[in-house]
């Protein structure tokens, strides 16, 4: 069972100590403890949101089984490089130490043990279980998640480490976005008959954020209008966040990323207005960039040279002296940080408060780690900050932060996917397009023309908040000079007030002096992600109770309400488009196909459609029912 923290021992604040070496242990780190040494079990994994302090409670606990003759010895496993020097240095500064440069034969006896690397168990499985078989060892198998990155380091981890003592798994995101088995986790089977991965100890964001552990987190997403050249050679134009296919929307992504554009020099202006804001309130807070690839990171630093008039500093996971470097911003006071991905997931760098996620890496494990380097507190009123461009299936993210997820080791059976009638057609057309991705993305060009950028919204807390502004406006304005330092529901409190400023503004402009497209306030709902959710279960309440009743499939009617109301599938559509769909009744839907002469009354005429031939008896709770202005 999963146990949380014990809500009666306080967190260590105020001040945080140095990077695993916080003398007074925090709430949820004393209940893992507890546990751990009442059960004293062989396997155990924790899971602790990113920046709650999983290195301190791991390094304690080594101590602890070191003192009491439990194990001789210890094997911290990293994902990179950079991450086991991190972990020697902090072992270092409670008296463990560990030789980050181990690669064969014996350990020096100055040494409690060795950090190395998911690839370095890969290469040499057999040196390291000869290891465990010699001495009683500790195994402390740090965001154990990348073990399955390769069926091969998932069975070298499991070969190398199965002789030891105990083994200490640590993640801040359990779950994959594939079905690989990840070395030494437990897996339950639901009632569903899917295998789930199952924690000893459970530390989620939502309870770090009410225990002041961890940073609320405001994200500012960004629309704009996209013009790009096709494999084909075709022009199109697209604005972010409105209905597109897959391949659209990955190509208007890419568009907006692209540094000849306007879309990232506006959003890294706002991002670098809204640190200057932060840095009031926390004065060496810092900013990092998320790049995709080496090419547009340096192309990202030249334009942040330009708007502040220093050279931020550029990490590249080939460059030896990579590690120097993320070492050295973490101590100074500069402001910028531009990155590919070695900096998305452990690295420590407390001061990190704004960040702009300008990558096309779009899986939900990507997104946790990288927002994840924002949200370590150093003190309590502390917020973070992350940019990103108006996808959906970042939003989706987003809204989801607080949300639980682990790792599911079986895919969904056919039909059990109620909420999504597309899912199995969607797979399938993903796998299609995976395939053909793979085959002709090094073959066709893609050509970004041009972009703009348009402030499109806050999300806070699975709400959002906003209408949409042009960069440097006062209505953009108001979102970006939010303080930086206070409480969660502070946050909300003062984006509520923004909010409806924003929308008073609105309504005493004329729509004729409008200077952006845009929906009318009351169009535009604040709707929590839970509501969200709420929405898409009622809207296929209401389709699936139609389909009993007529024996038509379940897409056949989503596809005909998106025939009429418009708008993507159900799973991508707004609250405002799903709520379109569950006032139109589905009547109106099949007679606007062959015209009002169709149904008379709820009866069908003889020319009439067959699809419109059932009648439909459903409470109006279950489908609400516009009044009919037919002949009688």
């Amino acid at each position: 069972m999963t146990t949380t923290a014990s809500h009666h021992l306080s967190p260590a604040f105020p001040g945080r100590a140095p990077w695993g070496t916080a003398g007074k242990l925090r709430a949820w780190q004393q209940g893992a403890m507890e546990k751990y040494i009442q059960e004293q079990p062989r396997d155990f994994l924790a899971v602790a949101t990113p920046g709650a302090g999983k290195t301190t409670f791991a390094l304690t606990l080594a101590s602890w089984l070191l003192h009491h003759h439990v194990v001789q010895q210890i094997t911290v496993v990293a994902p990179t490089e950079h991450l086991k020097k991190q972990w020697a240095e902090a072992a270092a500064r409670i008296g463990i130490r560990l030789d980050p440069e181990y690669s064969a034969g014996p350990v020096s006896k100055d040494y409690h043990g060795v950090a190395i690397t998911y690839a370095g168990v890969g290469v040499r499985p057999m040196l390291h279980r000869n290891r465990c078989e010699q001495r009683k060892t500790l195994v402390i198998l740090d965001e154990i998640h990348h073990a399955g990155d390769s069926k091969s380091w998932g069975e070298a981890c499991q070969e190398a480490f199965d002789p030891a003592t105990r083994r200490l798994a640590l993640t801040g995101t359990p779950f994959r976005s594939d079905t690989n088995p990840i070395p030494f986790v437990a897996y339950e089977e639901g009632n569903d008959g899917i295998r789930r991965s199952s924690a000893d100890y459970t530390y989620g964001y939502g309870n770090a954020l009410a225990d002041g552990v961890v940073r609320p987190v405001i994200f500012m997403s960004y629309s704009g209008n996209m013009r790009w050249r096709t494999k084909a050679g075709d022009e199109i134009a697209a604005r972010l966040g409105e209905p597109m296919t897959k391949d659209a929307i990955g190509q208007a992504w890419r568009t907006a990323l692209s540094p000849t554009g306007d879309w990232i020099p506006n959003v890294l202006a706002a991002a670098d207005k809204r640190l200057t804001e932060v840095r009031k309130g926390i004065p060496d807070a810092g900013g990092l960039v998320i790049a995709t690839d080496q090419e547009s990171a340096r192309e990202y630093a030249k334009i942040l040279k330009k708007i502040t008039g220093d050279r931020p500093a550029v990490v590249l996971s080939d460059e030896k002296a990579a590690s120097k470097k993320i070492d050295q911003f973490s101590q100074d006071e500069s402001r910028w940080m531009v990155a590919v991905r070695m900096v998305s997931e452990g690295v420590d760098v407390p001061r990190l408060a704004v960040g702009v996620y300008a990558t096309t890496i779009s899986t939900p494990l990507f997104f946790a780690q990288a927002v994840g380097r924002f949200v370590r507190s150093r003190r309590r009123g502390e917020t973070a900050s992350v940019f990103l461009p108006t996808i959906p299936m970042l939003l989706d993210f987003a809204n989801e932060m607080e949300v639980e997820r682990d790792h599911v080791l079986d895919k969904p059976k056919k039909g059990s996917d109620e909420e999504n009638p597309f899912a199995e057609e969607d797979q399938l057309l993903a796998d299609a397009e995976k395939l053909e991705d793979e085959e002709t993305e090094e073959q066709l060009p893609f050509e970004a023309l041009e972009s703009d950028a348009v402030f499109d919204r806050v999300l806070y807390d699975g709400a959002e908040f906003g209408m949409q502004a042009h960069p440097g406006s006062a209505e953009e304005q108001d979102y970006l000079g939010i303080p930086g330092l206070l409480e969660p529901d502070q946050v909300q409190l003062l984006l509520q007030k923004r909010q409806t400023r924003q929308i008073a503004h609105s309504r005493q402009k004329p729509a004729a002096e409008a200077d952006l497209l845009e929906k009318a306030a009351e169009d535009r709902p604040v709707v929590t992600h839970k509501k969200l959710l709420e929405l898409r279960k009622q809207l296929n309440t209401m389709v699936s109770a139609y389909t009993h009743q007529s024996g038509k499939p379940h897409g056949v009617i989503h596809t005909e309400l998106r025939r009429v109301c418009g708008g993507p599938p159900s799973a991508e559509a707004t609250a405002g488009q799903i709520q379109d769909r569950i006032k139109k009744p589905v009547r109106e839907v099949y007679a606007s196909r062959t015209g009002p002469a169709a149904v008379v009354c709820g009866s069908p005429s003889p020319d009439a459609d067959a699809d419109a031939e059932m009648p439909i008896p459903l409470a109006p709770e279950v489908l609400p029912r516009r009044p009919f202005r037919g002949p009688c």
